[in-house]
């Protein structure tokens, strides 16, 4: 019989990702066992955070064979995000996707030539990056 502790051990950092993007809308609703796997069930707020968690998932185990997941998107493809104090568009682009040298694309996606002049309070939004 799967235990639900060491499975719950096993997925931790793909709970952890999701409760993370919890000031974007992401919401874990369930955690438990569904048989022989461990059922998360959450839903994110866009593409690019389900891409992030999926980022997780994978690193847990490729396979993820013992994993039931019922993740869904509540928005669209890309993620709004507004600059906080002490953010600059590698920060963003660390949490987003899990690579700082990624921030040129957030840049250009929003047409901003010069990624070190970025303002508090400013919108962008983040992309689906392939």
């Amino acid at each position: 019989m799967a235990d639900l502790n060491q499975l719950k051990q096993k997925y931790a950092p793909v709970i952890a990702a999701i409760q993370s993007f919890a000031e974007y809308g992401a919401t874990l609703d369930a955690v438990d066992l569904d048989g022989e796997k461990l059922h998360i069930k959450a839903s994110v707020p866009s593409k690019v955070v389900l891409e992030r968690v999926w980022d997780f998932i994978k690193q847990c185990d490729p396979a993820y064979s013992d994993l039931h997941h019922e993740i869904a998107t509540t928005g669209g493809d890309e993620q709004p995000y507004t600059i906080k104090s002490g953010d600059n568009l590698s920060k963003v682009s660390k949490l987003f996707y899990g690579d700082a040298n990624k921030y040129p694309q957030i840049a250009k996606a929003n047409g901003i030539d010069n990624p070190d002049k970025i303002q508090v309070g400013q919108q962008i939004n983040l992309p689906v990056l392939t």
